[in-house]
């Protein structure tokens, strides 16, 4: 497969794994690049410079494929500064930067484009893709309302999100939210984009380092097990249902302040959900694609098997238009 994207980051297909909060850890960051596509580490995961590069090193140990790196602009409960990640990226030869939040990274492109970085930034919406095209980023990534994790206040569906930035911006986009097979993958090269990013899809793979119960309870899960929480909070976010969420709409409903729902959410529960399949507290990012996943796979074995699904939905649209 040869797009903008895997000639941009020099990768085998145009893939890009999620980040995942306690779950892209930099073994799991290897995994995808190694299968073909491009791993990214989210740096908001590490509490200090010293662990963040050390993660950094266990990757280049791993794999001499391209890897990124993340950078959170969203708002924290423990902010932490940037600039010293950026300083290890820059040490360490990391070759691609994703950035993510609320605004434009102009302060992330000012220091990383000088050094050859690739800078992606991931947002929701035409006129944000716009503006981060004006600050120089080299591709824009976009996911819909399908999505699992942060999914913005616009609400608009991947299908017609990701024709709207192709068409609205000149640089490469990569377009997510729902893709959980090769066809979705199609569809989305077929509107304009140029990549896809996957998440959920990533969560069933053996080299995901989630709890095997939890695999097990996302196995068992269709499109509709998914919900919104957070939206009074301006932080909406796509979780699988649990007694959790099902607490936190019940605190949404009564108009309760964040500081009441913030305990059930915390990341430290989050990451205990995961590593424990622990569902007492935390929530677990879901997206509606998630009822189209049938087997646990290595991430090889998928990426090679999406890449024979969407070699094979050409073959059938070729059919029918030469028909």
């Amino acid at each position: 497969m040869k797009t903008k994207i895997t000639e941009l980051f020099g990768i085998k297909y145009p893939f890009i794994g999620g980040t995942m909060m306690y779950v892209t850890d930099a073994k799991f960051v290897s995994a995808i690049s190694e299968a073909g596509g491009i791993g990214i580490l989210p740096s908001a995961w590490y509490k200090s410079k010293e662990s963040f590069r050390d993660a950094i090193k266990e990757i280049k140990d791993l794999t001499d494929k391209p890897f990124g790196v993340n950078i959170n602009l969203f708002p924290m409960m423990q902010p932490i500064d940037n600039n010293e990640y950026i300083d290890v990226i820059i040490e360490e030869g990391v070759k691609m930067v994703e950035t993510s939040g609320h605004r434009a990274p102009d302060d992330i492109a000012a220091r990383v484009k000088p050094e050859g970085i690739k800078l992606t930034h991931k947002c929701v919406g035409v006129r944000y893709a716009r503006k981060v095209e004006s600050v120089g980023v080299d591709a824009v990534t976009v996911v819909g309302f399908e999505n699992g994790g942060a999914t913005g206040t616009l609400d608009i569906t991947t299908f017609c999100l990701v024709p709207a930035v192709a068409n609205a911006v000149k640089i490469p986009v990569i377009g997510g939210g729902g893709v959980s097979n090769g066809e979705a993958i199609f569809a989305l090269l077929a509107l304009g984009a140029e990549g896809v990013i996957m998440g959920t899809r990533l969560l069933l793979t053996e080299e995901c380092p989630i709890h095997d119960n939890v695999k097990k309870t996302l196995l068992e899960a269709k499109e509709t097990d998914t919900v919104l929480v957070l939206r009074p909070y301006g932080n909406t976010h796509r979780c699988l249902i649990t007694d959790v969420t099902e607490k936190v709409q019940e605190l949404e409903k009564e108009s309760a302040p964040f500081e009441k729902v913030y305990p059930l959410i915390e990341g430290a529960k989050n990451e205990k959900l995961v590593k424990e399949a622990d569902f007492s507290g935390g929530f677990l990012s879901c997206g509606q694609g998630i009822g189209q996943i049938d087997r646990i796979l290595p991430v090889k074995e998928l990426f090679d098997q999406l890449a024979e699904q969407v070699s094979d939905a050409g073959k059938r649209t070729n059919e029918i238009i030469g028909g």
